[in-house]
């Protein structure tokens, strides 16, 4: 099977079928022939792996050492306006 190389573009990008298709202007039907082709998973378990990898500023598996406490409320609230009023004051 030949395929366009817009489609193929597009589908290592993680675009949907459907969008492809919206933008190509072609049948779904053609995009997942062509993914089939490329042996990429179908598109909904492939966005799902790209979201599993995207960075989430978390460490998996992270556990806070011993003693430590999250802010209260109060130190909280004095962080936001401390950084507030740093924020207000004009460029040096």
């Amino acid at each position: 099977m030949k395929i366009r190389a817009d489609i193929a573009a597009l589908i290592r990008e993680g675009h949907t079928n459907s969008s492809i298709a919206h933008r190509v202007g072609c049948a779904p039907s053609t995009v997942a022939e062509a993914r089939r082709a490329l042996r990429y998973p179908p598109a909904d378990q492939l966005s799902r792996l790209y979201r599993e990898a995207l960075p989430t500023g978390r460490v998996k598996d992270y556990k806070p050492p011993t003693g430590w406490m999250p802010l209260s409320p109060a130190q909280q609230k004095a962080n936001r306006e401390r950084l507030l009023a740093a924020l207000r004051e004009p460029a040096a």
